[in-house]
């Protein structure tokens, strides 16, 4: 480690104040941030402590939905009462992610914030134009087995590690955020950005905005849904490639779909060609296929990691097989 200073936020116009400083990282769990800290990837001369603000409760909004305050434990979201039975994709995707030491510690506005596990961007000896910008990416020459294959760009193909933010960009939430200018909400989609000219920034939170709350909408989808994981290991391991599915049935027929992706790209990927093409079809595996063909269309791999788009094709289809009889499994 090395020096840096260390602020206890009493309040959120005094966090705010203190992050107007571009040196300055907010921390709460810790989970990410230390350790690339630990590994001088960052290097933040100042750490503001927000632990005290008051984001740490989850509450039903007016219309209906739900909203997790940006301090509330991962493990705390899933174990929730509403969102089990309101948004159980939710659920069982916070709890396919890292390991229960983690999630107890983890907030959910920190889930939103974590950085990539590439290899290269964790090792400061390599090229890495997300760690330092205009260095080079040695990953596409490199070993890149858990790659991006949707969305990179020449400058980055790092992808998203977050289990949690595939399932929010599936239930379409809406993180509200704060900073001096005020509040305003960013739509999920909108949240993170693909790497482009620019792979050093992860997402559009400004350095001196704060994550206030996530809001989910009121749409139902507790029925039928599924979160599947495939991995190297069944326990604390990331993505090589995972599926949130939502959908909801109505006498036979597919009547609304919500699909994201995780392991494919710079962020949780949807393609709402993809979802159309399941809307008032019965749901069957050939439906499926075609909707998993159309999500794959765009897909580049790179020498290691050739084998992601037929794994992401399968596992897209079984983790809709599985939402389709998800309410039947529930009730046998």
């Amino acid at each position: 480690m090395y020096p840096f200073r260390y602020t206890r936020a009493t309040d959120l116009e005094s966090a705010l104040s203190s992050l107007a400083d571009d040196q300055a990282r907010p921390i709460a769990g810790g989970t990410n941030l230390l350790d690339l800290m630990k590994e001088h990837v960052m290097r933040p001369e100042q750490l503001v402590d927000i632990t005290r603000l008051p984001l740490q409760t989850i509450q039903k909004t007016a219309d209906g939905g739900l909203s997790l305050g940006a301090l509330v434990k991962n493990a705390e979201t899933a174990a929730h009462p509403e969102v089990q039975q309101q948004y159980p994709l939710l659920s069982k995707a916070i709890l396919a992610g890292a390991s229960p030491q983690l999630r107890n510690m983890a907030s959910n506005g920190g889930n939103l914030m974590q950085r990539t596990r590439c290899y290269y961007f964790y090792d400061i000896a390599t090229a890495c134009n997300k760690r330092q910008p205009g260095s080079g990416c040695a990953a596409q020459t490199g070993y890149n087995r858990i790659h991006a294959i949707l969305g990179a760009s020449e400058q980055c193909i790092a992808v998203h590690p977050s289990d949690m933010c595939v399932a929010l960009a599936a239930l379409e939430a809406v993180v509200h955020v704060r900073g001096p200018k005020g509040e305003r909400r960013i739509p999920f989609a909108d949240f993170h950005r693909l790497p482009g000219d620019q792979p050093e920034l992860d997402n559009h939170l400004a350095p001196d905005e704060l994550i206030l709350a996530i809001e989910l909408p009121p749409e139902d989808y507790s029925q039928h849904f599924e979160y599947l994981k495939v991995r190297d290991r069944h326990s604390y391991a990331f993505a090589l490639v995972s599926a949130a599915v939502a959908l909801q049935i109505d006498q036979g027929l597919i009547q609304s779909a919500r699909i994201a992706m995780g392991g494919l790209a710079h962020k949780p990927w949807r393609d709402l060609k993809a979802e159309n093409l399941l809307k008032g079809q019965a749901p069957v595996r050939a439906c499926f296929e075609q909707a998993a063909e159309q999500l794959l269309a765009g897909a580049q791999t790179y020498a290691h990691n050739d084998f992601k788009p037929e794994l992401a094709k399968r596992g897209l289809i079984r983790a809709l097989e599985r939402a389709t009889a998800a309410s039947e499994r529930k009730s046998a």
